[in-house]
């Protein structure tokens, strides 16, 4: 910090004063200062920073950093909106693991993090401990049903609903669905949707008709071969998330079954080779990008005031209608 200030001919409080914005710089001067530092390649101590100004301007994410385009795209809406309002980005992998959970947040807590973004695991014990101890966060994806926290993600009730009024609309009555991870808030509210869409199309509710993917490819392959061996088996699929929706393709090619005409399959997630596929598989868009924005304009609020109450966020879905329900 000295060299910068001997280089650019200024004193090392107006070097401070730049590289914390803490005060307001001529122009001209602010330049020679910029100038040094990128000559000098210097970067300052976040952490020794934050013992004066009391905050190391970075957001801490804690999230399941699984192989899921859902989760790739959620990031780096987070990241870029984290960059946009001057903030750094400190990313830690929960492995959906109550105990990593736990450990990945203590280690973004002992970074001095102003801020966290969590996306809960199943069974996860953080959420008190967070809460006790009154650090700013916000929940993304999958939601509580209290008030306690900040929080953004999926409508997942009504849009799942809709997937299965759209299938008995066609004329199907023996609807299955392929679940997800029991323990997750958004499994839960799938599984709630499903319910919610044969009784709004005046369809019996029956419990052999959902089996858990786990919420991934190989266990969504085999719920789905476990729906087609019932005596009864659906006409057609409501797929929980992406990941499972590739399962229950590979499963149907496997065994020959002809989307769209033999089976009906529709899935809550899109992905970018939903329409390259023949046919082109019907799903529901989640905003991806919106809840990533979203998320982290709510903890900087947050952190600017942290008596304000919680709020919760649900942001709609879109249909994006295809052949592989059986439509032309």
């Amino acid at each position: 910090m000295k060299d910068v200030a001997q280089m650019a001919g200024v004193s090392i409080t107006t070097v401070s004063h730049v590289v914390n914005s803490t005060r307001a710089v001529a122009p001209e001067t602010k330049f020679r200062v910029l100038d040094a530092i990128e000559r000098t390649g210097y970067t300052g101590d976040a952490i020794a920073r934050s013992l004066v100004t009391g905050g190391t301007r970075s957001l801490g994410v804690a999230i399941s950093l699984v192989a899921n385009p859902y989760f790739a795209e959620l990031i780096q809406a987070i990241e870029h909106e984290t960059t946009k309002s001057g903030y750094t980005l400190v990313l830690t992998d929960t492995h959906d693991e109550a105990a990593t959970e736990q450990s990945a947040v203590r280690a973004l807590r002992s970074r001095r993090v102003d801020g966290l973004i969590l996306t809960p695991s199943p069974n996860g014990k953080v959420l008190p401990e967070l809460k006790q101890l009154g650090i700013p966060m916000v929940l993304v994806d999958r939601l509580t049903v209290g008030q306690e926290f900040d929080q953004v993600g999926p409508e997942n009730v009504h849009a799942t609903s809709a997937l299965v009024q759209h299938l008995a609309d066609l004329g199907h009555r023996r609807i299955g669905m392929v679940s997800g991870m029991p323990g997750l808030a958004t499994s839960s509210e799938r599984v709630l949707g499903y319910r919610l869409g044969l009784g709004r199309s005046g369809l019996i509710w029956d419990e052999s008709m959902v089996i858990t993917g786990e919420s991934a490819a190989e266990p969504a392959a085999i719920a789905l071969g476990k729906l087609l061996d019932l005596d009864n088996p659906p006409t057609a699929v409501v797929a929980g998330n992406n990941v499972m929706l590739s399962g229950v393709l590979h499963e149907a090619r496997r065994r020959r079954v002809r989307i769209g005409s033999d089976l009906a399959v529709v899935g809550y997630d899109d992905v970018e080779w939903a329409d390259l596929l023949d046919p082109p598989v019907t799903t529901m868009a989640q905003p991806i990008a919106e809840i990533g924005r979203t998320a982290v304009r709510m903890l900087l609020l947050r952190i600017a005031d942290p008596s304000r109450p919680p709020t919760t966020t649900r942001l709609q879905p879109v249909l994006m209608h295809r052949q592989s329900c059986g439509c032309p």
